[in-house]
């Protein structure tokens, strides 16, 4: 008897944005084999850029059915539906289309965007963050040759594309393979890309290294969580898991080993304390584009991912892993506070900041509440628009070598008088740190706020103070960094501000729109996540 197979059901219209971006991927891959060198980059720039307006539309029209499905669901409440699951919502095997997924992609789509924006400009001295050829040597004759040619590695498109489209796969994934398969999707991207620095090529590929060993160890420990899941349920998807964590009698330490083990791995990716080691060295190192969309795209995602694993799964024996998450929280919020304010080194500010603000995220997800979801949700559309203009704007900040403009100056005696040199780079900056610190009027003081209130209502008001202290103290180091720009006088002639040729002027305008606006009229924003949060009954 011939073995039978059985054939795959793919519901091919969910997948429809994610196929957008994976498409230019590949496209960018024959531009990048078939494309002259000097056309490469307005090519790539156009095609990764017309790839995320065109799914954002494919996401907006898959948003209206979910939608329809939902108000059908509604109005038949005979139907017995898989808790957190809309009926017909199933877009493979281990992905799931509801509404938290949908506004999952929603949110990377605008870190996207924004990110790719950044990486496209070359400066008014047509001199971007990217090598020309990342296999020449430093400081070689090949170097200064490919210089020369105006070449710059335009690979950087498709390997953001393949990221991005992991990234918005990652808070629909529901199962434990297909979690693991999509963080190595988005992973293995990143690290060559946090190699590829024009500048201090070394310090790169040393940044990149060391994101690549940490990111194995990483996906080691979720791998090690889901044999023991599975040894548990007997099967990888979380509604059998969850099934199996609630029912399983007598396995309650095999459970707890298997979640943690999956959780950990997670929160290697949000940089949560004590799995935050790689992330101040490869923010300072990889090329500052890269670093903004690290530090947005992989924060957001992951804690995405971590909601629905966490809502679907763990929540259940949420009393148990409560002591270790709270402690790991509030390590996360005091580290990234305390060694945030010591640093020298703008990039490595944000790291610790970063590391902060994973800390603030993680009351959400204890929390364990529809509401807590949204405010997630919020959070991290919020504080990735913000990061990524941060980021576009330290960029423009270079060293000033007299006859040449350098690399990027990220030291903080750089920034002085920045507002004398550059009004505009200045004023923008200014914008993204205070919300950074949750200042009223912007989007990171209502992102605050929510987050913090569903932290008051889940029994988490010790941890809630914890994180307003800290984000008080925050603020100082963003505080220092905008009287240096604006009360201090440039320190010599050590660093220049260069100006944008259009493409980080875009990103860090609209962020300036979104952040200053998210914050003055929220609701809308509010209504839309509100709507989003189905993974609880």
């Amino acid at each position: 008897m011939s073995p039978s197979a059985t054939a795959p059901i793919v519901n091919w219209d969910a997948l429809t944005p994610v196929l957008f971006i994976l498409g230019a991927g590949v496209l960018g891959v024959l531009v990048e084999a078939f494309i002259a060198r000097p056309a490469r980059l307005v090519i790539q720039t156009g095609l990764s850029i017309l790839a995320i307006l065109v799914s954002g539309v494919s996401l907006f029209l898959r948003w209206a059915e979910v939608k329809a499905a939902g108000t059908a669901a509604a109005a038949e409440p005979q139907l017995q539906l898989p808790e957190g699951f809309l009926p017909g919502a199933r877009m493979s095997a281990g992905l799931t289309e509801d509404p938290f997924s949908i506004a999952a992609q929603g949110i990377l789509l605008v870190i996207g965007l924004l990110a790719v924006l950044v990486m496209a400009d070359r400066t008014a001295v047509d001199d971007g963050a990217f090598a020309a050829q990342v296999a020449d040597r430093p400081g070689s004759a090949e170097e200064t040759e490919s210089l020369l040619a105006g070449w710059t590695t335009t690979e950087i498109f498709p390997l953001t594309m393949f990221s991005l489209g992991g990234m918005m796969l990652f808070g629909a994934s529901s199962d434990l393979i297909t979690l693991f398969v999509i963080l190595e999707m988005i992973s293995l991207p990143l690290y060559i890309l946090a190699a590829t620095a024009r500048h201090r090529r070394l310090l790169s590929q040393e940044a990149a290294l060391k994101y690549f060993v940490l990111g194995a160890f990483a996906s080691a420990f979720l791998l090690m969580g889901s044999a023991l899941l599975y040894g548990v349920a007997g099967a990888v998807d979380y509604r059998s898991i969850g099934t199996a964590v609630r029912t399983v009698q007598g396995q309650d330490w095999l459970i707890l080993a298997g979640l943690m083990l999956v959780i950990v791995g997670l929160l290697f990716k949000v940089a949560a304390v004590p799995f935050h080691a790689w992330s101040p060295d490869v923010y300072q190192g990889a090329p500052t584009p890269v670093t903004g969309f690290m530090a947005a795209g992989v924060k957001a995602a992951a804690f995405l991912a971590l909601v629905r694993f966490y809502y679907v799964i763990a929540g259940a024996m949420g009393w148990d892993l409560a002591p270790a998450l709270w402690a790991v929280a509030a390590l996360t919020m005091l580290v990234g506070t305390v060694v945030g304010v010591v640093q020298r080194d703008v990039k490595r500010m944000l790291a610790y900041s970063a590391i902060a603000h994973a800390g603030f995220m993680l009351i959400g997800i204890l929390a364990y509440s529809k509401a807590a979801i949204s405010a997630l949700s919020f959070y991290a559309l919020t504080y990735g628009v913000a990061t990524v203009g941060a980021f576009g704007i330290i960029a423009l900040v270079r060293s000033n070598r007299g006859d040449s403009v350098g690399g990027e100056d990220g030291d903080l005696d750089a920034f002085k008088g920045l507002g004398r040199r550059s009004p505009w780079a200045a004023g923008a900056m200014t914008v993204f740190l205070l919300s950074f610190a949750g200042v009223p009027l912007t989007a990171g003081f209502m992102a605050k706020f929510r987050l913090f209130a569903t932290g008051l209502s889940g029994n988490g008001v010790p941890f809630v103070v914890l994180a307003v202290v800290c984000s008080a103290v925050t603020a100082f180091f963003y505080m220092r960094l905008i009287v240096l720009m604006f009360f201090h006088e440039p320190d010599g002639e050590r660093s220049v501000a260069v100006a944008s040729n259009g493409p980080i002027a875009l990103a860090v305008g609209v962020a300036v729109i979104a952040t200053i606006g998210l914050g003055i009229l929220p609701q809308a924003a509010f209504d839309l996540f509100d709507r989003t949060a189905m993974l609880l009954p």
